[in-house]
C-alpha cells in the first residue's frame, strides 16, 4: 500500500483539498482538554478492591522492593517507617497509607504558555503524544528506519499542531543521529521552541534531569522560586519489574520531588513474564511497585504532585511478545482505576498497540486502549497518538489517525451531546414537521446543523463510487498527505527572542561541558 500511495497523485477528498482551505490544513476541534462526565467502569466489587489492596500491601510488607539507589534508601530509613535490609525496603500498610495520603488528589502543570496548563486529577482527561520509540515508519519511506532529529522534530510539530494533544512526552522518536550525551539538550531545545505545551524530562541521571529543569525554567521566564512554587513540567519513571527501582530513575525522581515538579510512576508489568499470569496478581504487584515510589516522593517533599500509572498487559504465550489493547489490558486498566480512586491518587494510562503499521489491527487495539483509559477515569493518557510495534516504532500517519479517535472522545464527552433542555427535546420541531415532512429545512435544524454532529478531518464518508473516482485513497494515505501538509505549513509558537537566546546559550554551554556522561 505504501508503494501505491507514492505512485498516486493527489486528487479530491478532504486531504486533497488541504491546500485550498487557506492557512488551516484541517478543521480541528479547539483546545479543550475534556472533562470525563461518565461514571467509570468498575469490574471489581468492594471485596475485589480489598483483595487487590491487601495483595499489594502484603508484597510491600512481606517481600519488599529493591531500591537500587543508596540515597533513596537513606531517605526512607529516615522516615522511621521502613524495615530495611541492604537495598530491600519493606513498608507497613499503615505507613504507606499515611504517606500517600500526603499526595494531592489533583494538581496543575503550567508550561511556558499558561493557556496550555493541564490539571491532573478530578475528572480531567489529558492526552499525550507517543514517546521513546527508537524507530520510525512513514509511508514516504515505506520501511522501518532509525529515528533522527528531523523525524523527532516533525512529530513535535504534530504534537503542537493538534489541539487534542495536551502534553508532550519524552522523545516522540529517539534521534539517534545525536549523541546520547547531548541528545536531551537538542530535543528539549526543539520541544521548548516548537511547542508551548507541558514538557517531560527523562529520569536518566543527574545531568539530564537538572538540564531539563533549567531549560524549562528559562523557557518559562521563571525565577528559581517561581519554578519551584508549582509544577511546570513532569517526569515518568518505570520500575524494573519485578520489584525493583533502579538508580538513575530514582536519582531523577528525588531531584524532581525536591523542586516540586510533577511525578508519575508507571510499573511495566507484563502478566506471565514480569508479573503473575493472573491480571489481579499483576495489578497488585504493579500497585506495590508504584506506591512505594510515591512514599519516597512524599518523604522528600510532602504534598508534591504524584500520579500512579498502569502499564499492565499480557504477553503472547506463544511468542513471549507483549500484547496491547487486549481484553486483559482493558480490564487491568479499569481495575487500576478503581484502586487509584481507593488511594486518592491521579492515574496515568496509555494508548498502545502491538501492530507494526497503521492498519486495522493498529486502530482497534489503540481504540481499546484509549477507551479503557477513559473508562478507568485516567487523567493522563500517554502514547495516545503515534505508537506502533509495542512502542518500538513512531509513525506520523498513525499519529494523525489516532488524533481522529481523540477528537471522537473529546466530542463524546461534550455535555451538549446529552443535553436535555427544551430546545434539545425539541417537541415544537416535531410538531412543525408532523408526520408528513422532514427536518432538513426547518429553522431548528438550520440553527444547529453546523455544530450538531462531529465532523471528521480524516474519515471519508462518501460512497464507494465517489471515493474511487476521487483517487480511492485509503486512510493511511490520507493521513500521510495531512502529515506532509501540516509540516509544510507549520508555524512555531511565539517565544521572546531574549529567552530563545538564553536557551540556546545554555545548550551551547552544556555541550561544551560534555553534556551527560555516557559509556561510549
Amino acid at each position: 500500500m505504501a508503494d501505491t500511495a507514492l505512485r498516486r497523485k493527489r486528487s479530491g477528498g478532504r486531504a486533497g483539498n488541504a491546500t485550498r482551505r487557506g492557512t488551516a490544513v484541517i478543521d480541528q476541534m479547539p483546545w479543550n482538554p475534556p472533562i470525563n462526565i461518565d461514571r467509570p467502569v468498575e469490574p471489581l466489587d468492594e471485596t475485589g478492591i480489598e483483595a487487590i489492596h491487601h495483595g499489594a500491601m502484603r508484597i510491600l510488607e512481606e517481600i519488599g522492593i529493591e531500591f537500587l539507589n543508596a540515597e533513596a534508601v537513606e531517605i526512607l530509613r529516615g522516615t522511621g517507617g521502613c524495615d530495611i535490609n541492604g537495598e530491600n525496603v519493606r513498608m507497613g500498610r499503615e505507613f504507606v497509607m499515611e504517606m500517600i495520603g500526603k499526595a494531592p488528589g489533583e494538581f496543575t502543570i503550567t508550561p511556558r504558555n499558561p493557556d496550555h496548563a493541564i490539571t491532573i486529577g478530578g475528572r480531567h482527561l489529558n492526552f499525550g503524544n507517543v514517546s521513546s520509540p527508537p524507530s520510525y515508519w512513514d509511508m514516504g519511506i515505506g520501511r522501518k528506519v532509525t529515528g533522527t532529529r528531523e523525524m523527532c522534530a516533525n512529530l513535535l510539530k504534530l504534537s503542537q499542531y493538534f489541539n487534542c494533544i495536551h502534553f508532550v512526552g519524552g522523545y516522540p522518536v529517539e534521534p539517534q543521529d545525536v549523541h546520547a550525551s547531548v541528545r536531551h539538550l537538542d530535543v528539549l531545545y526543539d520541544k521548548l521552541t516548537l511547542t508551548d505545551k507541558v514538557a517531560h524530562a527523562y529520569c536518566l541521571g543527574r545531568e539530564r534531569v537538572e538540564d531539563v529543569m533549567e531549560m524549562v525554567r528559562i523557557a518559562g521566564g521563571l525565577t528559581d522560586a517561581e519554578f519551584e512554587s508549582s509544577p511546570h513540567m513532569y517526569s515518568n519513571i518505570n520500575s524494573t519489574s519485578p520489584l525493583k527501582h533502579d538508580y538513575p530513575m530514582l536519582d531523577g525522581w528525588i531531584r524532581l520531588a525536591r523542586r516540586n515538579q510533577g511525578l508519575v510512576v508507571t510499573p511495566f508489568t507484563l502478566a506471565g513474564a514480569m508479573a503473575p499470569v493472573t491480571m489481579a496478581g499483576a495489578v497488585a504487584q504493579s500497585l506495590a511497585e508504584g506506591l512505594c515510589a510515591i512514599v519516597l516522593a512524599q518523604a522528600i517533599r510532602p504534598g508534591v504532585g504524584c500520579a500512579i500509572g498502569t502499564f499492565t498487559s499480557n504477553v503472547d504465550m506463544k511468542s513471549g511478545a507483549p500484547a496491547f489493547g487486549t481484553p486483559e489490558y482493558m480490564r487491568a486498566t479499569q481495575m487500576t482505576g478503581q484502586l487509584a480512586r481507593f488511594y486518592g491518587l491521579p492515574m496515568r494510562a496509555s494508548g498502545v498497540c502491538a501492530a507494526n503499521v497503521p492498519d486495522g489491527q493498529a486502530m482497534w487495539e489503540t481504540s481499546n486502549s484509549l477507551w479503557s483509559a477513559v473508562q478507568s477515569g485516567a487523567h493522563m493518557v500517554y502514547h495516545a497518538a503515534g505508537w506502533l510495534e509495542g512502542g518500538l516504532i513512531a509513525s506520523p500517519e498513525k499519529f494523525i489517525m489516532d488524533c481522529e479517535i481523540l477528537q471522537h472522545i473529546q466530542r463524546y464527552m461534550d455535555p451538549q451531546v446529552t443535553a436535555t433542555g427544551p430546545d434539545e427535546i425539541a417537541v415544537e420541531a416535531v410538531r412543525e414537521v408532523g408526520n408528513q415532512g422532514h427536518f432538513f429545512g426547518i429553522q431548528h435544524t438550520q440553527d444547529r446543523y453546523t455544530t450538531a454532529f462531529y465532523q471528521p478531518f480524516l474519515s471519508d464518508w462518501r460512497n464507494f463510487e465517489a471515493w474511487e473516482a476521487a483517487g480511492g485513497m485509503w486512510t493511511p494515505q490520507r493521513a500521510h498527505q495531512v502529515f506532509r501538509d501540516i509540516i509544510a505549513s507549520f508555524e512555531a509558537p511565539p517565544m521572546d527572542e531574549a529567552i530563545r537566546e538564553e536557551l540556546a546559550a545554555f545548550v551551547a554551554k552544556r555541550k561544551e561541558e560534555g553534556g551527560a556522561p555516557t559509556d561510549f
